[in-house]
């Protein structure tokens, strides 16, 4: 058996027939929270009070109070507003007898005096700046074991992010007097906090201008986490840092390289590859519920808005550095998953919005439960690090046969370029023999051992042809093995293979005496384009330039009119190859195609319309932007 980049190319081993085949439903089931049609329930935020109803903060400034949003009892869940006027809030916490919630510009305490259900009290506990961009998201509290809350600033976006008043980019760290302690700066679009078991704080990034691709990073105070914009800030005297912006090299090197030259450079615990694990990085919870939610305690569960799914994470400490795996483990939710909480029964509240941030769900907003089922799926558990290789512990009991079988693994390495441009394709990928799998005396472990580990690298450790002892294969088959640090007795770094794929031809080519129509389009917030219908005549040659006036990644793809979502499904499948091939699958459906474009940049293709009348389907295939980016070109006679 052979895998490239997760793609199978030739599978001998014999696969269940698919109705045998598990899903991801049969274990961990979606219940939807019916949401009273006049309430706008845009999840920023989400905590449970002490007798179990479900505080919800939402991005239209609100907050609500749910009574059995475990769906108990017979009845509809009850909403009851708890206080309104607030300015984005973004996060939700209960605290001391009283919710806390970060809004655009401070932190605010929410109290219930006279015990009505309903907030009379609204004190700020602390203020920020706000420059007034559209991008100034805050993010909290998180409430630390000490009882201080942890807020996280995110950037404004000027065409790059921007720390254009005091303090964005930062986590600051407050307590019940509203004293601030700036902790660590870095940050770019902090949407998540979470502490792991031991209580350590951790937070979520997303990709962007110095951020290949998202990932959660243990934070400290005086980190410095990445993007340098908040470095223009360390001049105060309450700064735990003395870095400036000038003192980060734009060279593209990799973060861990970088870093060794920076001590205050913190590289991420876990990477989540981009469009493979998500596109959004969102909350971080750790499975504290003793059992209730599966086998997974003390392992982080991580969200993802762009792609509405949620996956999971085994953290370990090597040298005294976070690292671990990244495994997928429950998508399909309605809408972008931004929140999570666990409720009294130990199932996951699951707090969904995708207005401005489009995701596949396709719902505007949501609030879902996930419940195990008391099934137990066939899984890597754990997957740790050795001198060698790498260890992995299963759920169940593993076919001898297929565990031993180094054929039935796939290993390979990559990581991303630091540098100022928005987002990196995968970069240094390189594949990884494994030269012997020896599985434990019960069945579940197996000892992967390779020709060679580098640190500072994602490995991409896949047992495609793994079984169990019942003939099942793994539900999800790929962990994602952040290597920052290598136990002693680690192999030498891998000489690095170079492997292309060509992508489809940018242009086809016309004849000069035929007519030319030009066409141009722009974007619109919410992930969309500002024009979404055209008409050009039978027989002619259109150049059509799109101008990617956002503040993320797009392209632009012309395809056979009924084949949209099948492209788009085939570009979210490239894997490591996406970036590469500009998210542009090769498919005899697609006419033409832009470059994969950063903000503020354009491109023009140029192709030929037929003679008769119909239609093409313009599309973003950048994965999760092709449910709302899409036109039509209509071909009429002339």
């Amino acid at each position: 058996m052979k895998i490239f980049f997760g793609v199978i190319l030739s599978l001998t081993i014999a696969l269940p027939c698919l109705a045998q085949v598990p899903q991801e439903s049969d274990y961990y089931r979606i219940d939807t929270v019916p949401i009273p049609q006049d309430i706008v329930l845009e999840v920023g935020g989400m905590s449970f009070t002490p007798d179990g109803r479900l505080g919800v903060a939402t991005r239209r400034g609100e907050v609500w109070l749910i009574d059995d949003p475990v769906m108990a009892g017979s009845s509809p869940p009850h909403f009851q507003r708890f206080a309104y006027g607030l300015h984005e809030a973004l996060g939700l916490a209960w605290h001391n007898g009283a919710f806390y919630t970060a809004q655009r510009g401070e932190l605010t305490r929410l109290m219930d005096a006279n015990g009505d259900a309903t907030a009379d009290h609204y004190k700020t506990v602390y203020t920020w700046p706000l420059e007034g961009n559209y991008h100034e998201y805050s993010y909290g509290p998180l409430i630390q074991q000490d009882g201080s809350m942890v807020v996280a600033l995110n950037l404004g976006w000027i065409g790059y992010g921007a720390s254009q008043s005091k303090w964005r980019g930062w986590m600051l760290s407050i307590d019940s007097n509203g004293q601030m302690t700036p902790i660590a700066t870095g940050m770019r679009s902090p949407a998540g906090m979470g502490m792991n078991a031991a209580g350590d704080l951790f937070y979520a990034e997303n990709q962007g201008d110095w951020v290949g691709s998202g990932y959660i990073t243990h934070v400290e105070t005086g980190d410095f986490v990445g993007n340098p914009a908040g470095l223009r800030w360390t001049d105060e005297p309450d700064s735990p840092l003395s870095l400036n912006p000038e003192d980060i090299p734009d060279t593209g090197k990799p973060l861990f390289e970088v870093a060794k030259e920076i001590d205050a450079l913190k590289p991420p615990a876990v990477w989540f590859p981009h469009t493979i694990l998500g596109i959004s990085t969102s909350d971080i919870v750790p499975d504290t519920t003793d059992g209730k939610f599966g086998l997974f305690e003390g392992q982080l569960f991580v969200g993802d808005q762009g792609h509405s799914k949620i996956a999971r994470v085994y953290l370990e400490k090597v040298q005294g550095v976070y690292q671990g795996a990244a495994i997928a483990f429950r998508e399909g939710f309605a809408s972008g998953v931004l929140r999570m909480a666990w409720d009294p029964e130990g199932g996951m509240m699951v707090g969904q919005t995708s207005r401005g941030w489009a995701a596949t769900g396709g719902k505007p907003y949501a609030l879902q439960r996930l419940v195990w089922t008391g099934k137990i799926p066939f899984e890597m558990h754990e997957v740790r690090i050795m001198p060698d290789g790498f260890l992995i512990t299963l759920t169940q009991p593993v076919d001898k046969a297929s565990a031993g079988n180094a054929a039935s693994y796939s290993v390979e390495s990559f990581t991303y370029k630091y540098h100022s441009t928005y987002g990196s394709e995968p970069i240094n990928i390189a594949s990884h023999t494994v030269r012997t799998a020896v599985v434990s005396e019960g069945g579940q472990e197996v000892r992967l051992v390779l020709d060679g580990l580098r640190e500072g690298y994602i490995y991409s450790v896949t047992a495609q042809g793994l079984r169990s002892k019942d003939g099942l294969p793994l539900l999800h088959p790929t962990a994602f093995y952040t290597v920052n640090r290598a136990p002693e007795g680690a192999s030498l770094l891998t000489e690095v293979g170079e492997n292309a794929v060509q992508p489809v031809a940018n242009n086809v080519q016309v004849s000069e005496d035929e007519t030319t129509v030009a066409l141009s389009v722009g974007t619109l917030p919410n992930l969309q384009f500002s024009t979404t219908e055209f008409t050009v005549p039978a027989g002619s040659n259109v150049t059509f330039t799109f101008n990617n006036d956002d503040d993320m990644l797009h392209n632009l793809v012309v395809v056979e009119s009924d084949a949209a979502d099948e492209v788009a499904l085939a570009a979210m499948q490239l894997g490591l190859k996406g970036h590469e091939m500009q998210y542009v699958p090769v498919s005899d459906a697609v006419v033409a195609h832009t470059k994969l474009l950063e903000p503020g940049v354009s491109d023009t293709i140029v192709f030929s319309v037929p003679d008769t009348p119909g239609e093409y389907v313009f599309v973003c295939t950048f994965p999760g932007h092709a449910n709302t980016m899409r036109g039509i070109i209509r071909v009429v006679d002339s």
